[in-house]
């Protein structure tokens, strides 16, 4: 939605309810786009931040598998001298 900086100073409190809605609102001046009212997702706080790393590293802990090394995974490409053969 584009709404002229004039325009806007009449409803701007119905201009950021639909903000907060979702909606991207261009504010114009002599019909060029010269700013842009868009709502502000919240920022997770320390313990909501630091839940959210302990579970993503609890879910890569269970996913990880005790394999064989990689680097010693391609020896078979290579000679006793470390040189392709």
């Amino acid at each position: 939605m584009q709404v002229s900086v004039t325009d806007a100073k009449g409803q701007l409190t119905e201009l950021v309810r639909r903000s907060e809605a979702g909606e991207d609102i261009v504010l114009t001046r002599h019909g060029q786009p010269v700013a842009r009212l868009v709502s502000i997702k919240p920022v997770p706080d320390r313990a909501a931040r630091r839940k959210i790393l302990e579970e993503l590293r609890a879910s890569g802990a269970a996913k990880a598998t005790r394999e064989p090394s990689a680097a010693r995974s391609q020896d078979f490409l290579y000679d006793r001298h470390g040189l392709p053969k």
